[in-house]
């Protein structure tokens, strides 16, 4: 049973551990069923975009949220992130985490464990892989690193399958992205007419595009080296360490190595299957079956409180802070306010409509003419009344504050928890025991986003 993520700072969001949990459980329903599975997870360490996964964010010891960032001295752009060598610099990093995190029984366990995970000369993919062994340890989880010099000669065949049919998989795949696009859906990756399903690592390692330059010859982007697709293929087979897959051929990969019964992606991989299915076909591959990951938001028990007080559900939360505010000022917080703005429309209203008789009777269009101003003044007293509304919201310092964490810890930065929070927000609170309510409340029949009560 198969999920995969980019190997990011101290694990990256949350649900980089859903994934993970999400396979725990299907491999102990499969075994508790008769069939011999196990979970694995692949580790997307040939990716080069550092910097999408070089950030990490918690939330503070006041609610506040805040961002930690790594960046090694003499990082080298297009380098495999599993490559990136963490040098010194991770320690003042993680000590700034420390002090911003509450101090708990947890917090020491927890900075010991980043720290031995996180220490100097380890490679970024072998520190994300400890660290999530650590998190994970107990449900046996297998980590793959498609870095590994082993592996690479076992991806050897597939890797040449696919460049000697690269004309056809470009031309399947483009077909598809138009099918998918008249339907109303868009192509998750562009593939254009020179398009190469995998990246070219050159000597030095850096991890580099193949795009089509001529018939049937192809170049390394910023290199003036070309290769014709037979040359490509007998490079694949003697040094298939010079190649990683790309997004649409990974899963392939993937499947080709390992007896793949399903794989656990978030909503855009997912989409992702909807264009290299045609890949799947072309090299006569088995297509795999894909399910959503488990989807969770955590809610503390003082965030719990908070909603309970104020009357509020989670889904409303997804009106954004200042509609938040405006209903709670509405109904709770300054009704009396409310009720005058009301009053003062429809006094306006009444008293317009009353001149509106009058001008019509003297010229026509002078009512299209009032029309236009009405909706201007009711326009201005609509700004006004949610300025109003808000100030007074803002006033009532105790309440604003509550919001205020309620969306940082919830719905931080518009996004769902899982999409931002990093597990040590958690971890630092609670210990492990927080994996093990997580993967107690993972259902695989449940395909919705659920609430989880700590």
């Amino acid at each position: 049973v198969v999920t995969g993520q980019q190997a990011g700072l101290f694990t990256g969001p949350l649900y980089t551990i859903y994934k993970a949990l999400s396979a725990v459980k299907m491999a102990e329903m499969l075994n508790q069923d008769g069939t011999k599975a196990v979970p694995v997870f692949w580790t997307a360490t040939e990716d080069h975009d550092f910097e999408e996964v070089s950030e990490a964010y918690f939330i503070g010891k006041t609610g506040e949220m805040f961002r930690s960032n790594y960046l090694p001295d003499g990082y080298v752009k297009d380098l495999p992130v599993g490559d990136v060598k963490i040098d010194g610099e991770m320690d003042r990093v993680i000590r700034e985490i420390s002090s911003q995190l509450s101090e708990t029984e947890f917090s020491g366990e927890m900075k010991g464990l980043l720290r031995s995970a996180w220490s100097p000369n380890t490679r970024f993919g072998d520190a994300f892989e400890k660290t999530l062994a650590a998190i994970l340890g107990r449900f046996g989880i297998i980590f793959i690193d498609p870095m590994n010099e082993r592996i690479k000669k076992l991806c050897a065949p597939i890797y040449v399958n696919a460049i000697d049919k690269t004309v056809e998989i470009v031309a399947s795949v483009r077909q598809r992205s138009l099918e998918l696009e008249s339907e109303g859906f868009h192509a998750q990756v562009l593939v254009e007419e020179d398009y190469f399903p995998l990246f070219w690592h050159d000597d030095a390692g850096n991890r580099k595009a193949l795009r089509k330059t001529g018939a049937r010859v192809y170049g390394v982007k910023g290199d003036k080296r070309e290769f014709t697709l037979s040359e490509l293929s007998l490079i694949a087979g003697s040094e298939p360490q010079r190649f990683s897959p790309g997004v649409v051929l990974r899963p392939v990969v993937q499947d080709y190595l390992l007896p793949t019964v399903c794989y656990f992606g978030g909503g855009a991989e997912i989409a992702y299957f909807a264009q290299n299915s045609e890949i799947y076909r072309v090299l006569n591959r088995p297509v795999t079956p894909v399910f959503h990951r488990q989807s969770f938001t955590i809610v503390e028990s003082k965030h719990r409180r908070v909603l309970e007080k104020l009357d509020l559900d989670f889904s409303q939360l997804f009106d954004g802070v200042n509609n938040t505010l405006l209903s709670l000022a509405e109904e709770k917080l300054s009704p009396d306010i409310a009720r005058l703005f009301a009053d003062v429309e429809e006094r306006i209203n009444i008293e317009l409509n009353r001149l509106d008789q009058s001008v019509s009777l003297i010229d026509s269009t002078l009512a299209e003419n009032l029309a236009k101003r009405r909706r201007k003044m009711l326009y201005h007293i609509a700004t006004l009344r949610k300025k109003t509304l808000l100030a007074q919201t803002r006033k009532d310092n105790t309440v604003s504050r509550q919001i205020d964490n309620l969306f940082t810890a919830l719905l931080p930065n518009g996004h769902l928890q899982e999409r931002l929070v990093n597990v040590f927000s958690f971890l630092n609170k609670f210990g492990l025991n927080f994996i093990n309510w997580i993967y107690e409340s993972i259902d695989l029949d449940d395909k919705g986003h659920r609430i989880v009560e700590l």
